[in-house]
């Protein structure tokens, strides 16, 4: 029996499991390959990366209209969205990551035993991480000040750091853009996460908006080397049909609100053959595994998924972090892999490149523990009799061989 552990489990919608019913297995075999030796890794790393560091804010959030609590504007300019946005694009010209050092974060996450990794390329502020052709608002444009760095296209740094460490590699892709003027128009102010203005009165507007999308995608997919993972967020950007009005997120999506996947899709593996598709929440072809986020189901799914979580409370950078202990860390690894999926864990990094040193600390724990149990966690399963706990003792499985970790309670 290996040992140690437990997991005190976060909260987590069953809406995941009705979602895992509409679930389309990829019938391209190159496609199923890749998902299948991904789902074999099982623990990968998450990077939430941006200007919104420099403020120690949520990423991108507090720029939406919304009256939510992951919205609410704080600081010197909150009192007017106007002045708010201003500042908050203005934080390009300020950005100057000079401790970034993605050879370090890779030797890092590799000691921990993770095998994979997803990086932040464009969140819904749409400020870039790479050096995309289609907006001057981005890390390598000669307004912001790390532009003249050699690292400065920080996305192609970093992929190819993992790369070398033998990682698959993804890139996250926010198909929402707050900054374009095609997705926000300046002549009408947004009321929402959606459009600003009235698509079917301004088609071609939003059309020109489906070409910036897909010209930045066809970049990543084109001039990053190979990419495994493309990971895209903002399911509000949906086709009509799988708008579900009974969620009062979708209740506001206007008809028409998508960026034409079967296109993106259809270039993204003439580039990157057998490209993973991670099309967010949005059920059919191009969603090859689902992410629930911050949860763990309480149950298998049945089909394969990931669940996307935060090592601390924030999935971006904050001066003082409450990260989660490694004991818990490794309880929510094993609990994940006992239901036969994988964790994505997010590290944040701050406004000068580098992680906090608690998180590093994190990882080389981690990496401990799997230095002697990583047998049952790399290419498991749920055991084939289904039981994959019984109290505080969760089972994995390997050919015939049955694992099981002591989940012990955390010390008050």
């Amino acid at each position: 029996m290996l040992r140690f552990l437990f997991l005190a489990l976060l909260p987590f919608s069953l809406s995941a499991q009705h979602h895992a019913r509409l679930y389309v297995p990829p019938e391209d075999a190159a496609v199923r390959q890749n998902l299948s030796e991904w789902q074999d890794l099982k623990f990968g790393l998450l990077m939430h990366w941006g200007t919104y560091s420099q403020w120690g804010i949520v990423e991108s959030w507090s720029l939406c209209p919304e009256d939510e609590g992951w919205c609410e504007r704080r600081g010197p300019y909150a009192a007017d969205w106007y002045t708010y946005k201003t500042a908050y694009e203005n934080l390009q010209t300020t950005f100057n990551p000079t401790r970034f050092d993605p050879e370090k974060w890779a030797d890092a996450a590799r000691t921990a035993g993770m095998r994979y990794m997803v990086f932040t390329t464009k969140h819904h502020d749409g400020f870039c991480m790479f050096d995309t052709r289609q907006t001057d608002y981005k890390i390598t444009a000669a307004q912001c000040p790390f532009s003249a760095n050699p690292q400065a296209n920080v996305a192609k740094e970093i992929f190819g750091a993992f790369r070398a460490q033998g990682f698959k590699v993804g890139a996250y892709f926010s198909k929402p853009d707050w900054h374009s003027p095609d997705f926000w128009w300046p002549y009408f102010p947004p009321k929402d996460r959606n459009i600003s203005y009235d698509l079917n009165k301004y088609p071609d507007r939003y059309q020109r908006f489906r070409d910036f999308t897909f010209n930045q995608l066809e970049e990543l997919c084109t001039d990053y080397g190979r990419l495994d993972l493309l990971w895209l967020d903002g399911a509000w950007v949906r086709p009509a049909a799988t708008i579900d009005r009974s969620e009062s997120w979708q209740r506001g999506i206007p008809e028409g609100q998508d960026v034409d996947m079967p296109r993106i899709a259809a270039m993204a593996r003439q580039r990157q053959p057998g490209i993973l598709v991670v099309d967010r929440w949005i059920p059919g072809a191009f969603e090859n595994y689902l992410t629930p986020e911050q949860g763990i189901p309480p149950a298998p799914l049945g089909v394969p998924w990931e669940t996307c979580m935060t090592m601390g409370d924030s999935w971006s950078y904050i001066a003082k972090e409450n990260y989660k202990s490694p004991r818990r860390l490794v309880h929510a690894l094993c609990d994940v892999v006992s239901k036969g999926g994988n964790l994505l864990l997010n590290i944040a990094p701050g406004p000068d490149g580098a992680w906090h040193a608690e998180a590093y600390e994190r990882l080389q724990a981690i990496g401990a523990w799997m230095s002697v149990n990583s047998a049952a966690i790399y290419g498991t399963k749920t055991p084939d009799s289904g039981v994959f706990r019984q109290d505080n003792i969760a089972f994995t499985q390997k050919g015939d061989t049955l694992y099981a970790f002591y989940l012990a309670e955390e010390k008050k």
